[in-house]
């Protein structure tokens, strides 16, 4: 079977981690199907070669850049940009197709370009593609604000696809809830360091963060609060924060504010292996995110064997129980806190090795590969 996956998020020049989970699909799939990927990638400046192709880890995945218009009237700039991505997709079909051979299914993956351009090739060359998604526009708000007719069109190209995945129920349920299916399949994100080394339990009250710096949505200065709160019943209580963004610096300003100058730590991005290794000595990890439609930090803490606190913001859900970790209402710092002492004060109860088993099952390479080659058989008999 020869699938065609085709992302709107995929590591790149720009971002060398944007989408970086949708790349580890992509290869856990490509152990048990011929997987091509298609990365249409828009850059400031021009660039040569336009088309980069790497060969990795069993997957053939083919970049092609286009230069992005800057103007500042919108509608023109969106047009053009359009305009450009159609004609890198094009270019990089005739070049999959010359390469790898005509695929038998396409993988769309986020609305709405990717979709598109998997219809307009689904109409011009007759193979069929199914759409997942992972997308939080759904969840908050960002998605129902939208012009109707930019519904409709979603509306249009989710009908037409062969199946539809998503990456957790709760995004599921809410692409049902808009209308976008009638059904869906969870397909859960790989998580990573399942196969490392399990490691010992971190020192009590060493709590790790990793999260894009972007209050609004990972909520980070109400971990701040929270740790200053807590920190008055127990002094043990310090952070590291991983991840960098547009609030960092408001962050830093309200960290000296709160007088935690000594007890938080900003790291800044650091490369996947590096975050596994600081989560291996931290004691807990805390997800105090308003949405999150999966939410890899948290399976990774787990496959480390490390408790997490996590809000009821989606994602978290579908990975936090009794055994390992505890839920709290999003947005409310005084939770977070009772949290935070909970965890310390029952460190014993929490087990390493029961911790990791709660993960290992359903989201290892193994598992997802698998979900998405029964998920393509599916759709290429429907």
């Amino acid at each position: 079977m020869h699938v065609l996956f085709l992302p709107k998020w995929y590591p790149g020049l720009k971002d060398p981690q944007l989408g970086d989970f949708l790349r580890k699909q992509a290869l856990a799939t490509a152990r048990y199907v011929r997987i091509s990927v298609l990365h249409i990638e828009a850059i400031d400046q021009p660039l040569t070669p336009e088309q980069v192709v790497l060969e990795d880890d069993g997957a053939w995945e083919l970049t092609v850049r286009y230069t992005a218009s800057t103007s500042a009237f919108r509608p023109w700039r969106r047009m053009v940009n359009f305009s450009r991505y159609l004609r890198a997709g094009r270019a990089g079909w005739k070049r999959l197709v010359r390469e790898r051979g005509k695929p038998q299914l396409i993988h769309a993956y986020i609305l709405v370009r990717p979709v598109l351009l998997a219809y307009i090739l689904w109409r011009k060359h007759r193979v069929p593609y199914l759409l997942s998604e992972q997308s939080s526009v759904y969840l908050d708000g960002t998605y129902a604000a939208k012009h109707p007719a930019h519904r409709a069109l979603c509306r249009y190209l989710a009908s037409r696809a062969r199946c539809v995945t998503a990456v957790s129920a709760w995004l599921g349920d809410a692409l049902k809830a808009h209308g976008l299916c009638d059904s869906y399949t969870v397909v859960p994100n790989v998580i990573p360091g399942i196969d490392r080394p399990l490691p010992a339990a971190g020192h009590t009250g060493a709590f790790l963060m990793v999260a894009d710096l972007v209050d609004r949505i990972k909520n980070v200065s109400g971990v701040l609060r929270a740790l200053a709160t807590a920190r008055l019943r127990d002094p043990r209580l310090r952070l590291t924060l991983i991840g960098d963004g547009p609030d960092r610096k408001m962050l830093e300003e309200l960290t000296d504010q709160l007088g935690l100058q000594q007890h938080v730590r900003f790291l800044g991005r650091l490369p996947n292996h590096e975050v596994l290794d600081h989560m291996a000595h931290a004691f807990a990890v805390v997800v105090n995110s308003h949405v999150e439609t999966f939410s890899v930090v948290t399976g990774e803490a787990l496959a480390q064997g490390k408790p997490v606190v996590a809000t009821r913001c989606g994602g978290p859900q579908a990975f936090v129980t009794d055994q390992n970790g505890l839920l709290i209402p999003p947005g409310d710092d005084a939770a977070l806190c009772d949290a935070m002492l909970t965890l310390c004060a029952n460190a014993d109860r929490y087990d390493p090795a029961v911790i990791r088993r709660s993960v290992s099952a359903s989201f290892s390479t193994e598992a997802v590969g698998r979900a998405f080659q029964m998920v393509y058989e599916r759709a290429l008999h429907a």
